[in-house]
């Protein structure tokens, strides 16, 4: 049998030898998430420093909840009882050049992952636009980034380990564990407290951006799909008050790199660094220009050490099929003049199909439009049964950590598995110990 080899870690990213107490505290402050939109039921936070203290805490409270980095814009990970916090969980803890795979705590960010890997010749298939976000509560949302072939970061999974209600351990693999691994992987936080990750990686390699805007939206018509596989990873962004894409993004891998020309289609070769949303600053935007760069720092749209995006904003986004993306795009286009004063931005990108149960893109690739919103709940809200309405006839499929108003009944239509889900976190989770009121309004109200 061929001998694995591991590379051991004692850098930052190890666990110190010492472990202090748990700890809990009310906050001077409310919690709320990231862009400030939602404030949290409670301020009731613990933060184990081990496997150990997690296990202690998961079996004291009869009711609790995993609090990530925030980035999630409804109230999927939101408790009125206790928040637990896996900060202290973001180690490196193995990376085997042998199997291609690195295991590392669910609380580490994509962000601190990503340099490290590259420093030791690694890399992940993907990245979202945002390097902020955490492993655990990515792959638990089924979050993604763009590319015709690209899976969502939650492909990259191998192996999983949860403690369950009970406090014990559940390891599931994808290759022991099957139906029950498709189900766990995008678990919305139903299932357990994820505290341990295996990801596939690969050899590392470069990245260059180069971006053409005012690309004519009459071209989707005719030549989608060359446009959106341009290179290894595409984006389009609009606001919809012309007939237009404002920005097209292409980043292309250094051994295949796109044929850069003056024009894309239409569209004329930008010539300087510009960020999604035309009136801010491009510093906070991930390096452009056609100059190569590492994975970690061209497939993210922003920067790790800059807030991204504007900040102050809500999102929404709904997963269409594939075949269907050009019908939707002009179906919302028709709908620009009542979505564009409420608006910084929407992108358009493709997301490959996988197995998982919950996954917006469970046997079906997809195509995403994606909407940054001004911080405006009450227009918002106004507006998302209008595009759901829009969207209906194709079946779209929304974000499950972002804003958005289907009803239950109609998430049981667009998740054939979805009783099966039911059935198998009641089997972990027998008295609702990881349930919540999103949860029990979206996933176990039908």
């Amino acid at each position: 049998m061929k001998k694995r080899t591991f590379l051991k870690l004692s850098s930052t990213l190890i666990a110190g030898a010492v472990i202090s107490p748990m700890t809990s505290w009310e906050q001077d402050e409310k919690l709320r998430n990231w862009a400030g939109n939602i404030e949290y039921s409670t301020g009731k936070l613990y933060s184990p420093q081990s496997i150990d203290q997690a296990r202690e805490l998961v079996k004291k409270y009869p009711r609790l909840k995993v609090l990530g980095t925030r980035h999630c814009f409804n109230r999927i990970a939101d408790s009125t009882d206790n928040f637990l916090s896996l900060r202290h969980f973001d180690q490196v803890l193995e990376l085997d050049p042998g199997t291609l795979t690195v295991t590392v705590g669910s609380g580490i960010t994509y962000g601190q992952l990503g340099p490290y890997l590259d420093s030791k010749g690694f890399a992940l298939h993907n990245l979202a636009s945002l390097p902020h976000i955490s492993v655990a509560g990515a792959i638990t949302t089924g979050t993604h980034g763009s590319g015709v072939k690209n899976g969502s970061l939650s492909t990259a999974v191998s192996a999983l380990e949860f403690v369950t209600a009970d406090g014990e351990i559940l390891v599931l693999s994808r290759k022991k564990d099957g139906e029950k691994f498709a189900a766990a992987v995008v678990g919305l936080g139903a299932i357990g407290v994820l505290t341990k990750v295996t990801l596939d990686i690969q050899t590392t390699y470069q990245v260059r951006q180069d971006i053409y805007e005012n690309l004519p939206l009459e071209q989707i018509k005719d030549h989608f799909e060359e446009i959106i596989s341009a290179g290894y990873s595409v984006s389009l962004f609009t606001d919809w008050t012309r007939p237009d894409f404002n920005e097209v993004w292409i980043k292309s891998r250094m051994e295949s790199p796109f044929a850069l020309g003056p024009e894309f289609f239409g569209a004329k070769r930008a010539t300087k660094n510009l960020h999604p949303i035309a009136n801010l600053s491009a510093e906070n935007c991930t390096e452009q220009m056609g100059v190569p760069g590492p994975w970690y720092d061209r497939l993210p749209h922003f920067r790790m050490g800059f807030t991204p995006s504007s900040g102050k904003e809500l999102q929404s986004e709904y997963f269409i099929p594939h075949h269907n993306a050009v019908e939707a795009i002009l179906a919302i286009d028709r709908i620009g003049k009542q979505i564009s004063p409420h608006l910084f931005i929407s992108e358009i990108r493709t997301i490959a199909a996988d197995d998982y149960w919950m996954s917006p893109c469970y046997q079906q690739p997809c195509v995403t439009i994606h909407f940054t919103w001004q911080q405006d709940w009450t227009a918002v809200s106004k507006l998302l049964p209008v595009i759901e309405k829009e969207l209906a006839p194709f079946n779209a499929r929304p974000h499950w950590g972002k804003l958005f108003t289907m009803p239950p009944s109609r998430l049981k239509e667009l998740y054939k598995k979805l009783p099966e889900f039911q059935r198998l976190t009641k089997e972990y989770d027998p008295h609702g110990k990881f349930r919540n009121k999103f949860l029990d309004a979206n996933i176990y109200a039908v």
